[in-house]
């Protein structure tokens, strides 16, 4: 008897099957790596203009006239800047390392956890952005609650939505294995 190699469907960015054809483990695992990458270079380019941003802001005349929360919030927000830099870039450092060690679906597990880390990190810098600024500009609580916000609506987009949409494809997977 020949075993033959477990194989999965491969779907567009659309949800359709890629011209029906089977995708094998190892063409699953290089286009896996391919879509971290350039996730990546998307990610990457937002956080550093943000975080370029942020390093300048210190050297302003109006940055010696901020109280101490905004300045709290100033330092949390480079410190998250930072971090969010740090697990962008991360993917580029661990295929420098591992490239051509035979460790891809390793690195593909590995890079995507640390998007997921940086994903987060980048929503809660700009949230603090977003308040450090909002605080300079308005008085009174209405940046306290246009910030928050504007958290909710990143939560909801780059969070719960596609949570919810795994939750229904996975729904639908288990109806369509048991009608057949």
């Amino acid at each position: 008897m020949v075993s033959t190699p477990e194989v999965s469907t491969a779907t567009c960015a659309s949800g359709d099957v890629a011209d029906d054809q089977p995708e094998s483990p190892s063409e699953r695992v290089n286009r896996r790596w391919n879509e971290i990458l350039q996730e990546t270079r998307v990610a990457q380019t937002g956080v550093q203009v943000l975080f370029g941003f942020l390093l300048s802001v210190a050297f302003t005349p109006l940055f010696r006239e901020l109280g101490s929360f905004d300045r709290a919030v100033y330092i949390v927000t480079v410190v998250l800047a930072a971090s969010a830099t740090g697990a962008l870039i991360a993917p580029v450092s661990i295929h420098r390392f591992l490239s051509g060690q035979r460790m891809k679906d390793e690195m593909v597990e590995v890079a995507a956890r640390l998007m997921m880390c940086g994903l987060v990190l980048l929503a809660l810098t700009i949230g603090c952005t977003l308040l450090l600024i909002l605080r300079v500009v308005m008085v009174g609580w209405l940046s306290e609650v246009l910030a928050a916000g504007v958290m909710a609506w990143f939560v909801l987009c780059w969070f719960v939505l596609p949570l919810v949409l795994r939750r229904r494809s996975a729904r639908r997977d288990r109806a369509f294995s048991t009608r057949t």
